[in-house]
């Protein structure tokens, strides 16, 4: 530590003396500015890597230094000292354990750039690839540790001797950014981020990481395809104007915090290169920061409560997530909420169009010091990436209005129509269907509608009332006709009013209708359920799907006396607690292992804690059902995930295996796939049968309906043994006053019989399915818009992202909420009928035509959303 500070302080002093001298000869202001900055280039460059890091981070805060020190110290993010060419021979050969010749046909030994740790070559492999060689420096990693200790030892003496420091907690400050800088010369680990990287941007519209050589990764050298490029400080050179390049810059910035998770730590202009067309390209990712999905979470509610000037909403999110609060915060909170509404108003509203990242979070420090609180860890990483990205964005466009950028990105993102969007609309429909509005607002006085108007996290604001509907069209108020995609979330397979289904509703309800009393109907129906299902003996009928999952998982637990559930992310089983747990909106945990979390307020927290949470698809993860086997009821699933359309055969079969060998019932949630995606559901078509099914929506003719179908002896439980006693110990109650009625029997075993005595149904439902999503992407492709869209056996699920679907917390994490509600809107223009948000379906009644129809209103409605600045790029 002694060595390196008595370095710094004679360094220190000679370049003050040399400046000194020099400015006695020299009179000119602006040479005297420049010589300040070439003697603080030259300090830093000679003190090391770590001294240089800090001089390309202030190399972006023209904001804040002036010109002639902005200028001098960009040298530093791809000009700095490099080894000479014999020694990066040496070095390469080292790494490689080999000659050079051997892997490379050409070398170029003179760097193209040289940061702080490392410099990077051009070569070409033998089979003509041409590839960069990012080389750490000799003596780097030796470097970084040596600095980072005399650093850590000098800040730790401050902190004790300057008692006014005590409030920034320097340490722990100085700590976390050690703990970022210190894995820069470790080339396998940046490699894997890059890799990360790579694969989350490969279908992004403009922004590119290079593809990395794996097996040519060693400890101190990274190759990676070559990528040609204008450094960031040659941006005048880019056809994009420079606004464009800055609002793309923070765009990618927050895309990778907000939406990805992970983000690259440095973004400097020596790690971002150019395209002439405008294109970024991300280099360098030995620094990078990532945040859990409490924390996205955190950083995203906390942004949209201050666009909506929601202070105190966003005092107490921020508070929540990103800060270290002790016993004097939580004294004084009224106080401090106070402190920090003012800090935020002056930021985020008063003084908006003046921002200043380095202004505000200074801001924000000093009421946290009044409080005896500090950022969390990752806050602060999250801090530097702003203030590295904000600074390079307000040198490329120094008039960027950063709030205002910010708030059309966390726009998109947002489930909640922008202003705009919304006004747009509400002229368009007061024309189009001013009844259904009439009747919206009418229905605001007495109704809570949480299925189709009032609905959770995604509200229907120009919902239609339907006066008639029949075959695959819905006629609302107001004359207006429309093709249905929604079907009324699955049940209308053949569509609506289907002569069929009406003929038997007719007739059950003429004979009268009859519930809580045996009739015929429930008998066929349940003969036909059990008849379509290999593995099934017996069922059990109920009024909902979400009947059935609840019912489903007490006959579980009776059996097994256990009580823990395991279900899968994103997978949602009805509105009980259980079946929402870590559901559609929120996710919390690790990728690997994540944890429960309540899907509404209100749930219950045991239930919420009795729950084992795994990723669909995840062979490996199934582990954790043998680490928790003896607390396990069952396991639970959709075999179809429709959120997301896949069908994971492989993973349906280990899981089908792994059930048996271990003893715990598996459950399959067919509740919307079952006789949809085929006559039975998505299990015939797997070949992979569960122990219990759960059933809805199809079976019940458009008629309320559930049922569990599966094991005797599973389905006994809910069975009385004749002995009040006995049952109390051994059996599970299964009720329902309308369960088994005879309208909703007669109309659900009129379905089954068509659909058995039709099974070309699902032949032609397959191709039209085929068809119109081929259509669809068409659309996108040629737009140039990023889409998503699975399809398969009349499911369609659609997001506005360039992220492939893989976790669902990533293809929710990627998707543009507002351009998909905005599609739904745009589509009812056209006259058809999209939900909001919630995938779409196709029926048996749908005819070619209206495939057509369809496929022209997706294309008026993406012509439609350019044309209005939804996919602005």
């Amino acid at each position: 530590m002694l060595k390196h500070l008595t370095k710094a302080a004679s360094l220190a002093a000679w370049g003050a003396a040399q400046y000194g001298i020099a400015a006695l000869r020299d009179r000119d202001a602006a040479a005297r500015d420049q010589r300040r900055a070439t003697s603080i280039l030259k300090f830093l460059t000679r003190m090391g890597p770590i001294y240089i890091k800090l001089g390309q981070i202030a190399a972006t805060r023209s904001d804040l230094l002036p010109p002639h020190f902005v200028t001098t110290l960009r040298t530093l993010q791809d000009q700095a000292p490099h080894m000479r060419p014999d020694a990066v021979r040496r070095a390469v050969e080292r790494e490689l354990a080999s000659p050079l010749e051997d892997i490379f046909r050409a070398f170029q030994l003179q760097p193209v750039a040289s940061a702080s740790v490392a410099q990077v070559h051009s070569a070409e492999l033998h089979d003509g690839r041409r590839v960069a060689v990012k080389l750490v420096k000799d003596g780097v990693p030796e470097q970084i540790s040596q600095s980072l200790r005399a650093l850590g030892a000098l800040v730790r003496l401050v902190h004790l001797g300057v008692p006014s420091s005590r409030g920034l907690d320097l340490p722990r400050r100085f700590d976390e950014l050690a703990r970022l800088l210190r894995p820069q010369a470790d080339m396998k680990q940046e490699a894997g981020q890059q890799q990360r990287f790579h694969a989350t941007f490969a279908a992004h519209p403009y922004v590119r990481v290079p593809a990395v050589l794996a097996e040519l990764v060693t400890d101190r050298m990274l190759v990676m395809e070559f990528m040609d490029g204008i450094p960031g400080k040659r941006a005048d050179e880019v056809a994009l104007p420079r606004p464009r390049l800055a609002q793309r810059l923070q765009d990618t910035i927050y895309t990778m915090l907000y939406m990805h998770g992970i983000s690259h730590g440095d973004p400097h202009p020596g790690n971002i290169m150019f395209t002439p067309a405008g294109e970024l390209i991300l280099l360098d990712f030995g620094i990078t920061v990532e945040l859990s999905e409490d924390e996205k979470w955190g950083l995203s509610s906390f942004y949209y409560a201050c666009s909506r000037k929601q202070w105190d909403t966003a005092v107490d999110r921020f508070t929540r997530h990103f800060v270290l609060a002790g016993p004097e915060l939580d004294a004084r909170r009224a106080e401090y909420t106070t402190q920090m509404t003012q800090v935020l108003r002056h930021h985020f509203d008063l003084n908006s169009s003046r921002w200043s990242t380095v202004a505000y979070f200074n801001d924000v420090n000093k009421v946290l010091r009044r409080f005896n609180a500090q950022y969390t860890t990752n806050f602060t990483k999250v801090e530097l990436v702003f203030l590295s990205g904000e600074g390079f964005a307000a040198q490329l466009d120094p008039d960027m209005d950063i709030w205002s950028n910010a708030r059309k990105f966390t726009d998109r993102y947002s489930p909640y129509m922008s202003e705009e969007v919304e006004d747009q609309f509400t002229k368009a429909f007061t024309q189009q269907m001013p009844a259904s509005l009439k009747m919206r607002d009418r229905a605001r006085g007495t109704l809570v509608a949480p299925t189709h108007i009032d609905r959770y996290f995604f509200p229907s604001v120009f919902p239609a009332f339907v006066r008639e509907a029949s075959g695959g069209r819905l006629r609302d108020f107001d004359g207006n006709e429309y093709i249905d995609l929604h079907g009324g979330y699955g049940p209308h397979l053949l569509g609506y009013a289907h002569p069929v289904i009406t003929a038997a509703i007719h007739d059950a309800a003429d004979r009268g209708l009859v519930n809580g009393i045996g009739n015929h109907h429930e008998v066929e129906l349940a003969e036909r359920l059990v008849a379509a299902f290999p593995a099934a003996d017996k069922a059990v009928l109920c009024n909902s799907g979400t009947e059935a999952i609840l019912l489903a998982l007490r006959m579980c637990r009776g059996r097994r006396r256990r009580a823990t559930v395991a279900k899968f992310e994103g997978h949602y089983h009805g509105f009980s607690d259980q079946g929402m747990v870590s559901s559609w909106y929120r996710f919390s945990g690790g990728r690997d292992r994540p944890t429960p979390i309540a899907g509404s307020l209100g749930a219950d927290p045991a239930t919420v804690d009795g729950t084992l949470v795994l990723q669909y698809g995840d062979i490996p993860g199934l582990v954790r059902l043998r680490e928790h086997a003896d607390d396990l009821a069952c396991v639970l699933l959709e075999p179809m995930p429709t959120s997301v359309v896949s069908l994971d055969v492989p993973f349906l079969t280990e899981l089908r295996a792994l059930c048996t060998e271990l003893g715990i019932p598996l459950v399959f949630d067919e509740v919307v796939s079952g006789f949809r995606v085929a006559y039975g559901g998505a299990q015939i078509t797997a070949a992979v049968h569960p122990d219990l099914t759960c059933l809805g929506k199809v079976i019940g003719g458009g008629l309320p309906c559930g049922a569990i179908v599966g094991r005797g002896e599973l389905i006994d439980m809910a069975k009385s043994t004749q002995d009040p006693f006995s049952d109390y110990e051994n059996r599970v109650f299964a009720g329902g006053t309308f369960s088994g009625n005879s309208l909703t029997c007669a109309a659900g075993a009129a379905t089954l019989r068509h659909l058995d005595e039709n099974r070309h149904i699902y032949t032609q439902l397959d191709n039209h399915t085929q068809q119109l999503a081929d259509v669809m992407r068409a659309a996108t492709r040629k737009r140039d818009i990023a889409c998503r869209l699975s399809a398969s056996n009349t499911f369609f699920s659609l997001n506005f992202s360039h992220r492939e679907a893989g976790l669902y917390r990533d293809r929710m994490a990627g998707s543009n909420f507002k351009a998909t509600i905005a599609l739904a809107y745009y589509m009812r223009r056209h006259k058809v009928y999209l939900p909001e948000l919630h995938g779409f379906l196709l029926s048996a009644a749908h005819t070619p035509e209206d495939l057509d129809q369809i496929a022209h209103a997706f294309e008026a409605s993406l012509d439609d959303m350019l044309a209005d600045g939804l996919f602005v790029t």
